[in-house]
């Protein structure tokens, strides 16, 4: 269940500065005028904007964890580490995915095992509270596989209680039921290290020898429960599993050095300088470790470069610090950029020509990449999500940044706009519909496999991402014919997708608000009339989830639980902005309840100008890995405030 207790704190940061307010003319430009002011004075010097961006206390447990690897600790930064992750401990003891979610056992012994190591005592409170929460969990051989690996690593854990991923997967035909090629890009990036560090049975130099068998129930030897069964599916899986433990003896030697060689070219030519293997921190750091256990000298220049990737994710405050997951200066833009043209393009024109150069030149073009191999006669014109990411461009942060363009009145933009388009309609999947990433990347039997205990393997099309193709793709119909196929089928998916109730589901951000918003704002440039059924029940929907200060927010915990779709313990000013901007682009800009929204977010502004949301706000992974975005309670709000305002004006 929610963390009741820590709802109420966050709710008395986000409300303690709210004081009634009427949203009269002045009010309302004044308060657009400092948000936009705080916006622009965060933009980079070369035309970019990047907030930070912070998950669950895994990665940073994770950093400390890869210092104890290589046996070399920095113990500045791994003292001010651990300030932050005693910092997140909910009151129970445990460490949750998201603010205020009930406690995750994966996360909670990786940060356990790393408080140790930054010598933290086992008597401690804290550390007894967090030991507890795991031992009544069944102990940490109940963790996910991820972590379960990272044990063995450190010899907490035997290798049987991993699952068995050799590297002879490298090998196997396309036609075999299992292939890189079917999994997300994500899984690809984190999976292939792993393949090395687990075949070639790594082991962590753990200078000071820290153990942690106290978290396990039974002796690790002894434990009989690492790959519980659940369908049938998942059974013949786990057969499989054990008869490849049985034959591993007998493959032969030139075949593991061959598959091991292969796994090397693969992460080498994805090295992807100082942005890292993916731009994403679990890939980074596999790769970073795998490279050195395939023989790769420390000082060689891949590896100081990938070392350099990993460090750049670093947040390091005065008291204390933490490792982003990635980088989003991509996403951060397109969304910064939709929200100041809403306030005043005219105004705010030099810095979004500012903008609109820097992502130009990130634009992607013929460079190799994954999403090649089911498209590879298309051209090239997406962005991804990062500084630089060629191999993986992102087909939500193309559509964002193409339809910022394509609204702008700014010059020179087409060239860019239509490339990226075109990319849009060559990536579309079968179903109508677009995934983040790759093409028809629907193997769901895979997620049955030991390895995707997490429930993350795939990369299928999705409501939120789809819409916001369809918005690109409606947004130039009018005057380009040639996309309309493509965003008739998107819309036939969109009307596919709609819940029950009215609501979408966000797969990106939380949740049915987040997804209810993205359709609306891409229906809204459709043809469509707002007496459509698909507009009638989402306008139900957002109304009803109305809260009665005048917002809406929603917790992640609707991820595990469908029952708390569009509800939350408080409001938040980024969700009101999602339900607010998706009412007006459903033709109710003038209702009570766009209003009383309005009021909320004008409410709620800080002197500063921006707002102060205290909440998680998008999902890496449903129910498995959570993200704060920074920028959310900064441009969402400005947007929305904007939108009212110039709705009011057409009066």
């Amino acid at each position: 269940m929610i963390n009741d207790a820590n709802n109420e704190t966050i709710c008395e940061a986000v409300s303690s500065s709210a004081t009634p307010i009427r949203s009269n003319k002045y009010r309302l430009d004044t308060a657009i005028q400092k948000a936009q002011d705080q916006l622009l004075g965060l933009q980079d010097k070369d035309g970019f904007w990047v907030f930070e961006l912070e998950a669950d206390c895994t990665i940073p447990a994770e950093y400390i964890m890869m210092m104890h690897y290589l046996g070399e600790i920095d113990e500045t930064l791994q003292s001010k580490i651990a300030v932050y992750l005693r910092s997140r401990q909910s009151k129970d003891g445990s460490y949750p995915l998201f603010t205020g979610g009930p406690g995750d056992i994966s996360c909670s012994v990786k940060v356990y095992y790393a408080l140790k190591m930054a010598g933290d005592a086992v008597d401690a409170p804290h550390m007894l509270r967090l030991k507890d929460y795991i031992l009544a969990q069944g102990g940490a051989a109940k963790a996910n596989v991820f972590t379960r690996i990272a044990l063995a690593i450190f010899e907490q854990l035997p290798w049987r209680g991993v699952p068995y991923i050799p590297a002879e997967i490298m090998l196997l035909p396309k036609w075999f039921p299992f292939h890189l090629d079917k999994v997300s890009y994500w899984s690809r990036t984190v999976m292939v290290p792993l393949f090395v560090l687990c075949t070639l049975k790594a082991t962590a130099k753990n200078p000071h020898k820290v153990s942690m068998l106290e978290l396990f129930v039974t002796d690790p030897d002894e434990e009989q429960h690492y790959f519980p069964k659940r369908t049938f599916l998942n059974k013949v899986f786990l057969g499989l599993d054990k008869f490849g433990r049985t034959v591993n003896p007998l493959i032969p030697a030139k075949t593991r050095e061959l598959a091991l060689a292969k796994a090397k070219a693969w992460i080498v030519e994805r090295l992807n300088g100082e942005d890292g293997l993916g731009c994403i921190f679990p890939a980074m750091v596999s790769a970073y470790e795998a490279l050195m256990l395939l023989g790769v000298p420390k000082d060689h220049p891949d590896v100081v470069t990938a070392r350099k990737a990993i460090d750049r994710l670093l947040v390091i405050n005065e008291h204390d610090a933490y490792c982003q997951p990635c980088f989003s200066p991509v996403w951060d833009t397109g969304l910064a950029a939709l929200a100041l043209q809403e306030a005043d393009e005219k105004g705010n024109s030099k810095p979004l020509a500012k903008a609109y150069e820097w992502l130009k030149s990130k634009q992607l073009s013929d460079e190799p990449g994954d999403w090649r191999i089911s498209r590879p006669d298309l051209a090239g014109g997406g962005w991804a999500f990062q500084y630089a990411n060629p191999h993986y461009p992102d087909v939500d942060d193309t559509a964002v940044v193409a339809v910022a363009m394509a609204c702008s009145t700014l010059p020179n933009l087409d060239e860019s706009i239509h490339r990226a388009t075109r990319w849009i309609v060559g990536m579309q999947s079968k179903n109508g519909g677009y995934g983040a990433f790759d093409v028809d990347n629907t193997y769901y039997y895979l997620n049955e496999i030991p390895f995707a205990d997490h429930g993350a393997l795939l990369d299928p099309p999705t409501a939120d991402v789809s819409a916001r193709c369809a918005m690109l793709m409606a947004k130039l119909a009018p005057e380009h014919a040639e996309y309309r196929p493509a965003l008739e089928r998107t819309i036939t998916y969109l009307r596919s997708e709609q819940e029950a109730d009215g609501s979408w589901f966000g797969r990106w951000g939380t949740n049915y608000i987040y997804g209810t918003w993205s359709v609306l704002i891409a229906l809204e440039q459709t043809d469509l009339p707002k007496a459509d059924p698909m507009y009638v029940k989402a306008v139900t929907w957002l109304k009803s989830k109305q809260r009665e200060d005048g917002g809406w927010g929603e917790d992640n915990y609707s991820y595990h639980d469908a029952s708390y779709s569009g509800q939350y313990g408080f409001s938040t000013a980024f969700q009101t902005a999602w339900a607010v901007l998706g009412l007006m682009a459903a033709g109710e800009a003038h209702c009570p309840e766009v209003k009383a929204g309005i009021d909320f977010i004008l409410r709620n502004q800080q002197e500063d100008g921006v707002w102060n949301d205290k909440c998680f706000t998008a999902p890496g992974f449903p129910r498995v890995f959570y993200l704060k975005y920074h920028g959310y309670d900064k441009f969402f709000p400005l947007w929305a405030l904007a939108r009212y305002r110039n709705e009011r004006d057409k009066k």
